[in-house]
């Protein structure tokens, strides 16, 4: 986006006077700080200002904290597990046991990847249906040694290829709204960039969903929506607005429980500090979670995605 260039220009400035006052042993210390609270105020005055398509382009900015990133900063003794039993491992979804804090769970999430050889390995974070297979058997783990389940989403959507629908991708994905549907431990969804189509979705059957402030859960892709509505890829930006796909949206249509803040200037500014924020909002939910009945849990995580789709009627002469 335009105005990326521009906070760059302004944070290279930054990095420039830094080196020279320290090569140079003058202090610069006021004009470096001058600099950094405009930089800081214009991405405030920018982000309230920020439209549905811009949100999409955040969601998908390179640099964007992934699962495996936010493993590295917030679970302690992760050990990854491999592998759907049937077919073969599925690198697009990753997912294992660790500790939040203290607190075990099994952590289970899209990994689009880092540079183009992961990437290709990672599929871009399209999944396979072995990839929902391996899932569902971390989930039945989770359950088996009553441990909580925490979901990180981030996909433009399943993998659409023909070997995926040869070997049941459609099938892998319902089975696992099924399955999560009714898993017997608390589970929390958060889409952490896109989250797109039934490849989100088949993970994201939760007692709570969330996602993070500029992060994005649709149906299918703006250019995708736009090409079959409108005939016309163009005109994507109009179709993200009609799509509410941003989570500020979301949260007022009851499609989300809640909105995760992000660092000023999104996640890719400040990891370290949405990856706390996130923590934040994980451990007391759970918590949260973990008082409730478990039948009870069962109930109101049927009735959360049942009461989905509301609307009104208009009726003639009104």
């Amino acid at each position: 986006m335009e105005f990326e260039r521009k906070v760059e220009d302004i944070e290279e400035k930054i990095k420039e006077l830094e080196i020279f006052a320290e090569e140079k042993g003058i202090a610069l210390g006021e004009e470096i700080q001058k600099l950094k609270d405009f930089r800081d105020q214009f991405l405030e005055e920018i982000y309230k200002e920020v439209t549905d398509w811009d949100k999409v382009s955040i969601s998908r900015h390179p640099m964007r904290p992934h699962t495996v990133d936010y493993i590295e900063y917030l679970v302690e003794d992760f050990v990854e597990l491999h592998g759907d039993r049937l077919f073969r491992d599925d690198p697009a979804i990753i997912g294992g046991l660790g500790k939040i804090d203290g607190k075990s769970m099994m952590i289970i999430g899209h990994e689009k990847g880092r540079g183009t050889e992961d990437k290709i390995k990672r599929n871009f974070g399209m999944a396979n249906p072995e990839g929902y297979r391996k899932a569902l058997r971390l989930f039945h783990m989770a359950e088996r040694f009553h441990l909580p389940v925490l979901v990180l989403i981030d996909t433009a959507g399943a993998y659409p290829g023909l070997e995926a629908e040869q070997n049941g991708q459609g099938e892998a994905i319902a089975r696992n709204l099924m399955e999560m549907s009714d898993l017997r431990t608390p589970i929390i969804s958060v889409v952490i960039g896109e989250g797109g189509s039934g490849g989100a979705i088949g993970l994201g059957v939760a007692d709570k969903v969330y996602m993070l402030e500029h992060s994005t859960y649709s149906v299918i892709s703006p250019e995708g929506c736009a090409a079959i509505l409108f005939k016309d890829s163009s005109k994507a930006p109009e179709a993200a607005q009609n799509l509410k796909i941003s989570a500020q949206n979301l949260l007022r249509l009851e499609v989300i429980d809640g909105i995760i803040p992000e660092s000023l200037g999104g996640a890719h500014r400040d990891p370290e500090r949405t990856a706390i924020n996130l923590k934040n909002v994980i451990l007391s939910s759970f918590s949260e979670l973990e008082q409730i009945p478990l039948e009870d849990l069962l109930e109101n995580r049927y009735n959360k995605f049942r009461k989905m789709g509301k609307f009104k009627t208009k009726i003639e002469g009104e």
